[in-house]
């Protein structure tokens, strides 16, 4: 039986780690939640209490990676308040690990935000050049891993934001004044289409790339969350128009052509 390894099962973690359970793998799956461990054991999960630092890492790493031939690695940056981390550094602690489990394919879960704003058109070839402390955070940590070539491959998937599963941005937008870039596009996926184009990568064994995984989908930010919160019962979102709106369309052409991905849910 193949084995997988999951570096947080959160909310895109678990229901993968349940999906692939289902399509027959055996799966090893971590959280920093001691109270979480019966849940994922519940689910058939193989499951460990592990912790990440800067400096070091807590848990038993060695049994979480024994074995399995793929790592999953979905941990997001923590870099607001007074918990704020440096993510490349924990990355690199992680790559240690991999390279001492000899772990020979990860898959890294990123960002759109390695992209800037100032682009209109976004394709896999477009230059990543990030906005935010997070983007920059997450394309080191994308060099890191796609630098270690001699020890594993590793595949970048760049999700766009994450709806679905009781999560979606209107419920933060509902009933908010005064709210700027009415005319930006959006760029989100649905969880089911984040764990469908994870599970194509090691389907059609696809290493050494990465992808941008946004919904074909751009309706501008006033037309799809006014839409969405009537259509949810919720207050209406309003929008400033005396100010000009910028943003990116982000294209995932290459899910489509190497993998051989379609949309299960294009429209959101």
């Amino acid at each position: 039986m193949r084995q997988i390894s999951i570096l947080g099962c959160g909310w895109l973690g678990l229901p993968l780690a349940k999906s692939l359970l289902e399509k027959g793998f055996s799966v090893k799956g971590s959280t920093t939640s001691e109270a979480k461990i019966p849940i994922l054991e519940a689910a058939g999960i193989h499951a460990f209490q592990i912790e990440l630092g800067e400096t070091r890492i807590q848990g038993n790493t060695e049994s979480f990676l024994e074995n399995s031939e793929i790592l999953i690695v979905d941990i997001p940056p923590k870099l607001r308040g007074s918990a704020s981390e440096n993510f490349v550094k924990k990355i690199q602690n992680a790559i240690s690990l991999i390279k001492e489990a000899k772990i020979p394919k990860v898959i890294f879960i990123s960002s759109t935000s390695v992209y800037s704003d100032n682009y209109r058109i976004v394709t896999e070839a477009t230059k990543a050049e990030p906005d935010t402390e997070s983007g920059k955070q997450l394309l080191e940590t994308e060099h890191l891993l796609l630098a270690e070539t001699l020890n594993f491959r590793t595949t970048v998937v760049r999700f766009g934001g994450l709806i679905g599963e009781g999560r979606h941005p209107i419920h933060h937008l509902a009933g908010k004044t005064n709210l700027e870039n009415p005319g930006a596009p959006i760029n989100l996926i649905h969880q089911s289409d984040c764990i469908g184009i994870i599970e194509a990568v090691i389907d059609k064994d696809c290493w050494s790339q990465t992808f941008n995984a946004v919904a074909p989908f751009h309706p501008n930010r006033k037309e799809y969350y006014v839409e969405k919160a009537a259509k949810l019962g919720l207050p209406l979102p309003e929008f400033r128009e005396d100010t000009n709106s910028f943003g990116k369309i982000i294209q995932s052409n290459l899910i489509e052509s190497q993998l051989d991905y379609h949309f299960k849910k294009p429209n959101l």
